[in-house]
């Protein structure tokens, strides 16, 4: 009996999700009975468009081609160990995360998870493993259909709706009390390892933590999780949403990323010495991510939203500086011993497909250390005071990864140039569009 069969036999299952995360995070896919995606997982017999990697969050696709794609079929291979319950259907069903290649066995470099696997490949290649623990933020608002209005908080327990931003309360949080019993429990049973939970300092604003583990393991969770919160909230009679700014006088939802290296023979953390002092790698990856970041922005910021996050004095950065346990730069280094020696990348806004989002800051640092970049010093004080050198906007950052091109060669060529234009599709349909502000504050008086 095969992996497959044994697994859906053990866990009683009859229907299985095969998922494909595109460029923006979505789950596509094909949903199959359990009897057949046995033979399907052995046989190459589920297949989807290429053009599935070059779809726009509105649905669309670019109106010229990108780079050689013929939307042409591309086939499916389940990942054994991506195989999950998930607890949210009445009929048994598992979902499981699938890897794409061509006819002829080569991979899809378009692929956000191939991207990832991509870059993992350069590190294992020098015996080293990188370890993440994201730290993933997201709104509670109330349920409302006309996408003009504006998003509110919702109401919990008490009958009344949040005001006066409780970070960090714990009454606040157990408002909801049933909506995060719930969450835990289907984390638990979807095998997404969420650490502790707190209320941060938006108005119905949440964070999660993971624990720390390998890379596409935690891509792989924080793809599931985001899906698990939101099929959550909705039973609850609530949105949740990974927005990076979804109410404007609000802080945004970041997707912060603790990384270090381990050596893969040793286990030894490679950012830190015996006596706990920092390592040349060390530096030269926060090096790598000072120099590359900005440039890699496109895969941290990724929708035309993610940029009004991006401001002074909501605990988003505005630039790449770094420090020791400061929470105004880009680059933190919390306060640890030689074991959890690491660097927190707090640019990534909760809308980044976690896939790219650890890629992009993942090559950031392996350039760095090809190429020994010295970080500097670490700043003191409010890096607010120090310039703005991050992106502002989408078209800002799609020049900036246009111009990179060494970067651009480390992600994949392809990749990139399909990237490129799926985002420039979405600014253009944003473009179309007329605000409320521009209705309100234009129509009658200029």
């Amino acid at each position: 009996m095969s992996v497959f069969a044994d697994w859906i036999k053990t866990h009683g299952i009859t229907e299985v999700e095969c998922l494909v995360p595109d460029m923006s995070g979505v789950a596509r896919g094909k949903i199959v009975p359990a009897r057949k995606f046995v033979s399907i997982a052995e046989n190459r017999g589920l297949r989807l468009p290429e053009s599935i990697f070059v779809q726009t969050v509105t649905g669309d696709y670019p109106e010229e081609d990108v780079t050689n794609i013929a939307n042409g079929d591309i086939y499916l291979h389940p990942d054994i160990g991506s195989m999950r319950r998930v607890p949210w259907y009445d009929e048994p069903t598992c979902c499981v995360i699938n890897d794409c290649t061509y006819a002829d066995g080569k991979p899809v470099e378009i692929s956000p998870r191939q991207v990832l696997k991509r870059v993992l490949a350069l590190y294992h290649g020098k015996g080293w493993e990188p370890v993440v623990a994201p730290e993933l933020e997201f709104f509670l608002v109330k349920q409302n259909t006309d996408t003009d209005y504006p998003c509110e908080p919702p109401v919990g327990r008490s009958g009344r709706a949040e005001s006066g931003r409780p970070a960090y309360g714990v009454d606040a949080v157990n408002e909801f009390e049933g909506l995060f019993d719930q969450i835990y429990g289907f984390c638990a049973a979807m095998r997404v390892e969420v650490d502790t939970l707190s209320h941060e300092a938006g108005n119905g604003q949440m964070e999660v933590n993971f624990n720390h583990g390998e890379a596409l393991e935690l891509a792989d969770q924080t793809f599931l999780f985001k899906r698990t919160v939101r099929q959550v909230a909705l039973r609850m009679g609530v949105y949740a949403t990974f927005m990076a700014k979804p109410m404007q006088n609000e802080p945004g939802s970041a997707m912060h990323i603790h990384q270090n290296l381990i050596d893969k023979k040793t286990g030894r953390n490679l950012f830190a010495d015996e006596t706990g002092e920092d390592t040349d790698l060390f530096r030269w990856y926060i090096g790598g991510l000072r120099k590359y970041l900005p440039a890699a922005m496109l895969l941290f910021a990724p929708n035309v939203n993610s940029y009004r996050r991006l401001v002074p004095d909501f605990d988003a950065p505005i630039n790449v500086h770094w420090g020791r346990d400061n929470r105004t730069v880009g680059l933190r280094v919390p306060e640890s011993g030689q074991i959890a020696r690491r660097v927190e990348n707090r640019l990534a806004g909760a809308d980044a497909n976690p896939y790219l989002a650890i890629a992009g800051s993942l090559a950031c640092g392996w350039l760095g250390i090809q190429q020994k970049l010295d970080p500097g010093e670490p700043i003191c004080g409010s890096a607010y005071t120090r310039a703005h050198s991050l992106p502002r906007h989408l078209p800002d950052a799609l020049e900036k990864l246009k111009q990179a091109r060494i970067l651009r060669e480390l992600l994949g060529e392809d990749f990139c140039e399909a990237y490129m234009a799926v985002k420039e599709a979405e600014w253009d349909a944003y473009q179309r569009v007329v605000s409320s502000w521009e209705r309100e504050f234009l129509l009658l008086n200029v």
